[in-house]
């Protein structure tokens, strides 16, 4: 298949693209700058010059190819505004992708999630900007769109991480000389290794049924005191509960320290025949590269 990747270059990105190609796809990248291209050309793809503030250029990539996969996004706007604002950007650019395709069957592949039938998880679904976003990717079906979202677990994790929750959890411990959870930190996030989402995303494109709704965590829930701990411990700084009148001052700029929910991927396993195989997010932190000076979460 001919098909075009948006955020092509970023963490996720460098995982699906060497997956398509190796599978015989022709893969087009989406490349803002000049850096962008050289590392999607190092991947063997095709590079389109432009960026997501372009919709005239976006519409011609889509109707130029067989399928689009949606990754870009500003994973730096980790503020209640800056995640609220880069929400409403991508769901323009999503109607801009759902315009293009609208009545050629093709494929369409986006990030997100949609109600579960679950009160309690249907809510903290909608508490995320981006829902809305997940929600106009399922109605392109109505359009005759082969429509794919895929729930990324808020942990992806790999060597190549540098904006995600862990880099910014490291960076706050450096910075306040603790590594804190809130309450009893028995709050839990999904995880999942890049690597084995880029292979998960590779299958959605080339079996998933349209409309499906995948899951791409291979770990259910880690609680964030592990995590903290793990981290406490490899910086060598106590992991401790912080006060729940502190959290906003503490974890600023970061408001997804109390998120919690469990994501499971057994349908997906068992539909598409995903298994992951890289290593769990805490083996990940025990490896240590997270905390070697001059990557992801390190210190200046």
């Amino acid at each position: 298949m001919r098909v075009f990747v948006t955020g092509a270059s970023g963490h996720i990105g460098s995982a699906v693209l060497p997956e398509l190609i190796r599978a015989g796809h022709e893969v087009t990248g989406l490349a803002r700058s000049d850096t962008s291209a050289a590392a999607v050309t190092a991947m063997g793809a095709e590079v389109r010059r432009g960026d997501l503030a372009d919709p005239d250029g976006l519409r011609e990539a889509a109707a130029g190819a067989d399928a689009v996969i949606h990754l870009a996004f500003n994973h730096d706007a980790l503020s209640h505004r800056g995640f609220a604002d880069a929400a409403a950007a991508d769901l323009a650019v999503v109607r801009t992708f759902g315009d293009a395709l609208a009545g050629t069957g093709k494929t369409l592949i986006g990030v997100g999630l949609t109600h579960t039938g679950d009160a309690k998880r249907d809510a903290a679904i909608d508490a995320n900007p981006r829902s809305a976003v997940a929600r106009e990717i399922a109605g392109f079906a109505e359009r005759d769109v082969r429509t794919v979202l895929v729930a990324i677990p808020p942990v992806t994790h790999s060597t190549r991480d540098r904006s995600g929750f862990i880099p910014r959890l490291i960076e706050i411990a450096r910075d306040t000389g603790v590594s804190g959870y809130v309450g009893d930190g028995a709050n839990r996030w999904p995880a999942g290794h890049a690597l084995d989402v880029g292979r998960l995303y590779r299958l959605a494109l080339e079996k998933a049924p349209g409309g499906s709704q995948l899951y791409a965590a291979a770990e259910e829930g880690i609680t964030v005191r592990e995590i903290a701990e793990t981290i406490g411990r490899h910086l060598n700084v106590p992991a401790v509960s912080i006060p729940a009148e502190q959290t906003a001052d503490h974890f600023a700029a970061f408001p997804f320290i109390t998120f919690d929910i469990t994501m499971s991927s057994a349908g997906t396993r068992q539909l598409l025949g995903w298994e992951p195989v890289h290593p769990g997010l805490l083996a990940e932190l025990e490896d240590g590269h997270y905390f070697t000076t001059g990557r992801a979460g390190s210190a200046p």
